[in-house]
């Protein structure tokens, strides 16, 4: 019997490249809670140990802002990740909290849609990043910006499934459905893999008669594609930012920051059953 030679040992699950799982947080609609949730949603990620890279892909910068990153730190930032002129390693940027990162937007990525129309390979600039530096995080949280330009196309050619957050408000369906179909044209051009993984409602009023009618009409047209966790209307969601904290730090026994945690808990299970889904 010959001996097996160890170079020739097939790879197995523990030694195979580790690769993150990426979620895209995008809705066309400006105001519906984008960065908020991906801000908060990361750092619950984090606080479950969880290795987490944000990628501020929106020209405001709000996620950068909200994490306390200053703008001397935002030098090299996701722009110049897109146009090739520094790659991702150089421009990541720690945040306060452990296990969570952040490449930051900077000033130059309102111009940058102009730029990459005459790129090559325009639409996976932002994966083509991506992929040397991914197997340091277990998951890498994109926020969009409100529009369906080519800063959201090479969010969604990069990610492996969209998060999407939906005001609790009369047209909030007429915007989600125009994303959708967005998404499945992108899956069938460019992304075979990308999915909705799930639509989060914001802002949400109980008391308000039309909040639960929209979040009535959103559950029965999306089914259990809509978290169970919804995110309450809390005015320490919306003073966090300019303190430089997310909610969950901001304000811990806050009802928004207890949402966030229950959002992280919902994200994380779904993912779990994603990945241990058999191949098709």
């Amino acid at each position: 019997m010959s001996e097996t030679n160890p170079s020739e040992t097939p790879p197995t699950s523990e030694n195979k490249p580790h690769r993150p799982r990426v979620i895209a947080i995008s809705n066309q609609k400006g105001g519906v809670g984008k960065t908020t949730t991906t801000v908060n949603l990361a750092t619950a990620m984090a606080a479950v140990n969880k290795r987490v890279l944000v990628i501020d892909l929106d020209p405001q910068g709000n996620a950068s802002t909200s994490f306390g990153i200053d703008q001397k730190h935002r030098v090299i930032n996701a722009y110049h990740v897109l146009t090739g002129s520094a790659d991702m390693k150089s421009a990541v940027v720690p945040t306060a909290i452990p296990n969570l990162s952040i490449v930051p937007s900077g000033v130059d990525l309102a111009g940058s849609e102009l730029e990459l129309v005459d790129m090559e390979n325009r639409h996976a600039r932002l994966k083509d990043g991506l992929a040397p530096e991914g197997h340091q995080w277990d998951f890498v949280l994109i926020d969009c910006p409100p529009s369906l330009g080519l800063l959201t196309l090479n969010a969604l050619v990069a990610a492996d499934a969209v998060l999407v957050p939906l005001q609790a408000e009369f047209l909030a369906l007429e915007g989600v459905s125009q994303l959708v179909r967005t998404i499945d044209r992108v899956r069938k051009s460019f992304n075979p893999v990308l999915e909705l993984q799930g639509i989060v409602l914001t802002m949400v009023d109980k008391r308000n008669s039309l909040s639960v009618m929209v979040e009535n009409d959103v559950r029965e047209f999306f089914g259990q594609k809509v978290y169970t966790t919804t995110i309450p209307r809390n005015v320490r969601i919306s003073e966090a930012p300019s303190h430089g904290k997310p909610v969950l730090l901001y304000d811990f026994k806050s009802s928004g920051s207890r949402a966030y945690l229950d959002l992280a808990g919902e994200v994380l299970k779904r993912e779990s059953a994603i990945i241990e889904r058999p191949a098709a």
